[in-house]
């Protein structure tokens, strides 16, 4: 048995961190539900441990003890008339009161609908507007929320004539013994909205079957041990925070350390405090921003080898969004005096349509990067009047146990190694359908396969991903991805990593045209003439054409709830005046 306690010598001394090891025997979540998982998971002594905004830790949460308060919570809910396929919606705040309310739901036969908190990207209006459109869709019998955003929780469910109740309020009412409906692997475990669903939400349904098959096959992939211990800043609401980093754990019994969301922002180096302070921990998960603002927030001044030890992170994790080989660099770079090995880098591949996870890199072999022609990714013959020009894409590794897929073309036939195409995929932990939306899933499923809307290419079994097909700009009918435009942007001085969002505006005459936002931080009227001009030359250069060209206030770009850039969103508030840039000198 491992005592943690004497490994994290910053806590308070009176508060014990749930274990790395235990006498539980070892299981790869081969159970028949979520359920039947946790029970499975209270027998043994880990959990969940809960931080502050420094990482000092505030909640050890053994999963017998969240199984006692889930049970609870599954009696409370059928005192309050929650019956089987009810719909529950919960504002997935970390901590223990939803994951009390989640599991308890399950326990009930009912469907937790994990739902985003407020973010720093928006305002109170928009995010009232995300909830109650998301309650729309699911239509839920109760909203669930903590006090503090009682307000805004409150304005939502009114919308949809829902009742709304905070879980401080909730958890001091009677919890009477109740029989608990049978749940079979077929039933329906959760809904999950992405954290882009706003004005048109899609509610992923995964059923126990589905969710186990994925916890399952991500465990075998990530080579995930009895002794191995997670760290996650990840939001509940976003399928890699809560599949990956709240119900794995419970699958797979493994402890979990966390900091809120918020807490990360702020103090994006807490996390890597964390890993360091607690020698279990091995596993963390992030999308390249996560890595790319930690990189960023390291002075030249200070000295990691003193600060950090990161050297027995065995595997991070990177995915959500495209992932980007030189902010990968630029981590090792500055990390590796920490211990940090690039081989421990471990990109993926998923979507909530897949429960989550779809191909994963094998661990140990690092970030694989192939250097691509434009024209190959363009769909255009090679002109051999200019140099040829190469992007990175990153290998996203192999499909996981139990998951095929296939890359397509616009025939519908597969494709050979190396031709880019339609992503598709089919496997057992694929979401039954998209929530009372016959119409969209019969567009996105067919014949047992899912269109992942995704675009690729295979290579010696292994899928490297180039982009959203949604998001391609078409010019002249030469593709062109926007994450070539807004990287191109970037490696101007003085941006980040999110600072530009690029998309296709249609002139007068029907044809597209490249449009790019971009944050600017100047204010001297010709120096953002300068900029502007930089900004326009440097898109030209790669497009091969004029583009809109705005420079807009630092903070304008709309974020997702995960806090990735949503360029749908951006180019629809620019069209519509909602973003107002600033007006350039003559």
């Amino acid at each position: 048995m491992t005592d943690t306690t004497a490994l994290v010598p910053d806590i308070d001394s009176q508060l014990v961190p749930t274990p790395n090891e235990d006498d539980l025997p070892y299981r790869r979540s081969d159970f028949a539900t979520f359920g039947d998982a946790l029970d499975y998971a209270a027998k043994g002594k880990k959990g969940f441990n809960f931080h502050d905004p420094r990482g000092k830790l505030i909640r050890p949460y053994p999963f017998s003890e969240l199984r006692e308060d889930a049970l609870a919570m599954a009696y409370r809910l059928i005192a309050h008339g929650v019956k089987p396929g009810d719909r529950i919606a919960l504002i997935a705040e970390t901590g223990p009161d939803f994951a009390a309310l989640f599991c308890g739901a399950v326990y009930a036969g009912a469907w937790p609908v994990p739902l985003p908190l407020p973010t720093s990207f928006g305002g109170k209006d928009s995010y009232i507007d995300q909830i109650a459109v998301q309650m729309q869709s699911a239509e839920p019998k109760v909203l669930f929320y903590p006090e503090e955003i009682a307000g805004m929780a409150m304005a939502s469910a009114e919308r949809q004539n829902c009742e709304g109740i905070s879980w401080q309020d909730f958890a001091t009412r009677p919890a009477p013994p109740a029989e608990l409906p049978r749940i079979a692997p077929d039933d329906v475990c959760f809904l999950q909205y992405s954290s882009g669903s706003t004005r048109f939400p899609h509610g992923v349904v995964v059923t126990h079957r589905s969710l186990l098959a994925n916890l399952a096959a991500h465990s075998y992939g990530m080579e995930i041990t009895e002794e191995d211990r997670c760290v996650s800043w990840l939001p509940w609401y976003h399928d890699m925070g809560l599949v990956g980093c709240f119900l794995s754990p419970v699958g797979n019994q493994f402890s979990v350390d966390y900091l809120k969301t918020e807490d990360f922002a702020r103090r994006p180096l807490a996390w890597l405090d964390l890993i360091s302070r607690n020698k279990g921990i091995s596993v963390s998960f992030s999308p390249t921003f996560g890595y790319d603002i930690c990189a960023r927030r390291v002075s030249s001044q200070t000295n990691v080898t003193e600060r950090f030890d990161l050297s027995r992170w065995r595997l991070a994790g990177n995915g959500a969004d495209m992932i980007r080989p030189d902010v990968m660099q630029n981590f090792v770079n500055r990390f590796a005096d920490a211990g940090f090995k690039a081989s421990a880098f471990l990109p993926s591949y998923g979507l909530a349509e897949a429960t989550l996870a779809v191909t994963l890199m094998p661990p140990g072999e690092g970030i694989r990067v192939e250097l691509v022609e434009e024209e190959r990714l363009s769909g255009s013959p090679r002109d051999l009047s200019r140099p040829a020009r190469y992007r990175a894409i990153v290998n996203c590794g192999k499909p996981v146990r139990g998951m095929e897929v296939v890359v397509r073309g616009e025939d519908g036939k597969p494709v050979a190694d190396h031709h880019i195409g339609k992503v598709w995929c089919r496997g057992t932990s694929l979401m039954h359908s998209y929530y009372r939306d016959k119409e969209a899933t019969e567009a996105c499923m067919v014949d047992g396969w899912l269109d992942t809307g995704d675009m690729g290419y295979m290579a010696d079994g292994y899928l490297f991903i180039v982009g959203r097909a949604k998001d391609m700009i078409i010019i002249n009918g030469k593709n062109h991805w926007p994450q070539d435009i807004e990287w191109a942007v970037e490696q101007l001085p003085g941006f980040n990593h999110g600072d530009i969002a690029a998309f296709a505006l249609e002139t007068e005459g029907g044809e597209e045209m490249p449009a790019v936002l971009v944050h600017c931080r100047v204010s001297d009227p010709e120096e953002r003439r300068k900029l502007h001009d930089q900004i326009r030359d440097k898109v030209r250069s790669i497009t091969g054409m004029n583009c809109v060209v705005e420079l807009v206030p630092p903070r304008t770009l709309p974020r997702t709830s995960s806090g990735k850039l949503s360029r749908a969103k951006a180019k629809k508030l620019y069209l519509e005046g909602g973003i107002e840039p600033y007006k350039l000198a003559a």
